[in-house]
C-alpha cells in the first residue's frame, strides 16, 4: 500500500500491499466461518511495557489523490495536510483511537490496539501539520495497577472517548469498558470496569465494541442539560448486527439508557465516531474486499435522532478508496480553529505491518 500502483490495483494481494498477516481484523475475520472457534490470543510483541519517550518521524503527504494533484475537495471535506508516521520504537503503531486534549488540535491522546497509550503534540506550520513532538508511550493499566495486556484477550483496545478528565477505553474482544480519571496520574491512572448492557457483552468476537463518544452535559438535542442524551456514553459495535442486519449501538448512563441501531449499507462497518459542537455525530466507516481493497467513508447522524429503539441514518459526507492516500483508517476526532473552521483529524491502524502505514490526515469540514 506504500506505492501509488498498489493503491490503484487490487488484482493480487501483493499489488494491494496486504497479506493475511497484515490484516488480521480486516481480512482474516471475514474469511473465517462464524462456526469456527475464536483464534488464540496473539503474541503481544508490540505491547508497551513501561512509560517511555518515543521518536516519531514524519513525511508530508502533498496530495490526497495522487491521480489528480489539483484536487483538494472530497465530498464535504477539503484536504488540508497529511503525514506518514514512522518510528524506530517497535511499540509504535496499531493506533485505533484519537482524542485531542486541547482546543487547538495540538496535544493528543491516542491508543494502540495492543494496550498502549500515546501522548504528544502535533506541530504545525501555518495550516499544515509538519510532525509530532514530545511523544510518550505508556501501558494501559487495570484496577490492580498492572498492564491490562497481562489478562487474556484484554489487549484489543479499539475505542476511546473523553469527558474532561474522564477517559473511556473500549476492549473489543471482551466487550468491556474501562474508565480512567486522568486527574489521578494521566496515563498512569488505573482503570475501572464500568457496567455495560448484557447485549453489549454478547457482541461478536473481534467485531464488537469499536467506537465511543460522550455527550457532554449541556449538549444534546437543543443543547440543554435537561435533554436525555446529556451525560450519555454512546458505544458502537463494529459489526454487531440486529435482526434486520443493522449495526448495534448502546446508550450507557444518562437519563435514557438503552439500545439503538445504525442503518448499515454497502457492507460498511463502523471504525470510530466523533461528536461535533453542531450536534452532528460523525461516524467513520470502512470496508475491505479482496477485489476492491479498502474503502472508507464518513456519515453524519443527527444527534437528535438517537434514542432507545431508534434506527438512525444519515448522508455520507466523504468517501475514499485506495486511489487516495488512505490506509486502515480507524480513528477520528474534531476541533474548531480560532477562525471558526471545523477540522477533522484521522489516523490509521497499520496492524504493526511493514505492508501498511500509519497515516495522520487532516481535513476542513465545509459548512
Amino acid at each position: 500500500m506504500s506505492t501509488i500502483s498498489s493503491r490503484r490495483s487490487f488484482v493480487s494481494l501483493a499489488a494491494a500491499g496486504f497479506s493475511t498477516l497484515a490484516l488480521p481484523r480486516l481480512a482474516q475475520a471475514q474469511l473465517q466461518p462464524k462456526s469456527e472457534p475464536p483464534p488464540r490470543a496473539l503474541q503481544l510483541e508490540h505491547a508497551v511495557t513501561a512509560p517511555v519517550s518515543v521518536e516519531v518521524n514524519a513525511r508530508s503527504i502533498a496530495n490526497f489523490e495522487p491521480r489528480d494533484r489539483s484536487r483538494t475537495r472530497f465530498g464535504s471535506l477539503d484536504f488540508r495536510s497529511g503525514l506518514v508516521l514512522t518510528s524506530p520504537y517497535r511499540g509504535f503503531g496499531g493506533l485505533s483511537g484519537l482524542r485531542f486534549l486541547d482546543a487547538k488540535g495540538e496535544r493528543f491522546l491516542a491508543i494502540s490496539d495492543q494496550g498502549g497509550w500515546f501522548t504528544g503534540t502535533i506541530r504545525y506550520s501555518g495550516r499544515e501539520m509538519i510532525g509530532l513532538a514530545d511523544v510518550e508511550a505508556a501501558p494501559v493499566l487495570g484496577a490492580d495497577g498492572r498492564p491490562i495486556t497481562e489478562k487474556r484477550l484484554w489487549y484489543d483496545t479499539e475505542s476511546l472517548a473523553r469527558d474532561g478528565n474522564l477517559v473511556y477505553v473500549g476492549l473489543e474482544r471482551v466487550n468491556q469498558i474501562l474508565r480512567y480519571d486522568f486527574a489521578k496520574g494521566a496515563t498512569g491512572a488505573r482503570g475501572e470496569v464500568i457496567a455495560v448492557p448484557p447485549s453489549l457483552r454478547k457482541l461478536p468476537y473481534n467485531k464488537g465494541l469499536e467506537a465511543m463518544v460522550v455527550v457532554p452535559k449541556g449538549q444534546g438535542p437543543g443543547k440543554s442539560q435537561a435533554q436525555p442524551l446529556a451525560g450519555t456514553l454512546i458505544a458502537f459495535s463494529e459489526r454487531g448486527l440486529d435482526a434486520d442486519g443493522n449495526l448495534l449501538a448502546f446508550l450507557i448512563g444518562g437519563s435514557t439508557p438503552g439500545q439503538f441501531s445504525v442503518r448499515r449499507s454497502e457492507n460498511f462497518d463502523i471504525s470510530d465516531a466523533v461528536l461535533l459542537p453542531s450536534g452532528d455525530l460523525l461516524i467513520l466507516e470502512r470496508k475491505f474486499s479482496w477485489f476492491t481493497g479498502v474503502n472508507i467513508r464518513i456519515r453524519a447522524i443527527p444527534l437528535k435522532s438517537i434514542a432507545p429503539g431508534a434506527l438512525v441514518d444519515g448522508p455520507a459526507l466523504f468517501a475514499a478508496d485506495l486511489g487516495h492516500e488512505i490506509d486502515n483508517m480507524e480513528a477520528i476526532d474534531a476541533h474548531v480553529t480560532s477562525e471558526g473552521e471545523t477540522l477533522l483529524t484521522l489516523i490509521s491502524d497499520d496492524n504493526f505491518s511493514m505492508l501498511q502505514r500509519t497515516l495522520l490526515l487532516q481535513f476542513t469540514l465545509a459548512e
